[in-house]
Formats: C-alpha cells, structure tokens, sequence
C-alpha cells in the first residue's frame, strides 16, 4: 500500500534532447546548458572535421549553439531528432565557413596578382621610359652644341623662347631656328614620323 503523501522513490528517465529543445524554445537557461552539455563535443567534432582550424571550429560551434538558442522553436519533432537538426545547422555553418573562407582567400590572391600586375607594370613602365631617356639623350649628342644649349632650356629647364634668347645672349630668331632645326634632326635620329 502507497502512502499518499510521500513521493515516489521511483527514478525519473532524463530528458531527452527533444525534451531539452522543447524546453529551450521557452528559454529555459538550465536546459540549454543541459543540451550544450550533451552535444557541444559532437558539435564541435564535426565543425572540427570540416573548417579543420581548431579556433575557428571553436568560433562556429560557439555560433551554432547560439542559433540553436535562437531557433529552438522552430524545431519539429515529426520531422526528425533533435540531434540531427542540431548537426545539419552544424554542418551548414562549417560548410559557410569554409566557403566563406576559401571566398576570401581567393579575393585576397586575386587582389594580390592584380597589385603585383600593376606594380610589374609600373616598373615595365619605368624602365620604358628610362630607356627613351637614354635614346634622346644620345640623339641630343649628335647635335650642334648650340641646337642642343637651346633645346634643354626649352625642353628640359621650361624656359620660353625669349628667356632662352636672354640666357644666351642670341635674338629669339636664332633660338626658334636652333630649336627648329635641332628638333628636325632628333626626329630623324629617333625615327619620329
């Protein structure tokens, strides 16, 4: 015979994870640390197996668990076990991760071939355009010494005509007709059309 008013020494069975879920899905605290409890080492086994880097797996099963907290109502029973509906959200965030990660690894080597071009190009530029210098600069050899006077102070020093012909001492004609004729034969000299 039972004594009414004593509890039943019987055990209770725990809960299971769908017991868990359906209790977390009202914010039951305690029951989400019992759930994380119970499949943070599954969790964080698989992440591991998949984004392979030990504390991004950490970061993803951290981020897991907070979309379970987050989703927990939405979890159906009918349609499978809460262990498998909480390892597909694990999988899929791995499997975004490392897509995520292998996205950016793939815009980072592109941006890095595309800097390398450019300063390749900047370089390759940079040697063109040392070597005209070198050209011009034997081109300017092979003229007169006053065709060439008047075509570095014109060119290179920036001077006008008429401060070339007060630099030296000539009249403006005769700087425009060493000008003319020093630049004719560098045109030649260079093969200039």
């Amino acid at each position: 015979m039972r004594i009414p008013w004593l509890r039943s020494a019987e055990p209770t069975a725990p809960p299971t994870h769908e017991d868990l879920i359906r209790l977390v899905a009202l914010g039951d605290e305690a029951a989400f640390e019992a759930l994380y409890d119970a499949m943070a080492p599954r969790v964080f086994g698989l992440v591991r197996r998949i984004v392979r880097d030990p504390a991004q797996s950490q970061e993803v099963a951290q981020e897991i668990f907070v979309d379970v907290w987050q989703q927990a109502a939405r979890f159906d029973a009918d349609r499978g076990k809460a262990v498998s509906w909480i390892l597909v959200i694990a999988h899929r965030r791995a499997v975004d991760r490392v897509r995520a990660s292998q996205a950016s690894t793939d815009r980072d080597l592109r941006q890095g071939i595309k800097e390398f071009q450019e300063s390749y190009d900047d370089v390759e530029d940079t040697v063109e355009a040392l070597l005209e210098s070198e050209r011009v600069n034997k081109a300017l050899e092979s003229l007169t010494q006053v065709q060439q006077e008047a075509i570095r102070l014109a060119y290179y020093g920036g001077y006008t005509h008429q401060e070339v012909a007060e630099l030296l001492k000539v009249p403006v004609g005769t700087v425009k007709t060493r000008i003319r004729d020093g630049m004719i034969r560098l045109r030649d000299r260079l093969g200039v059309a």
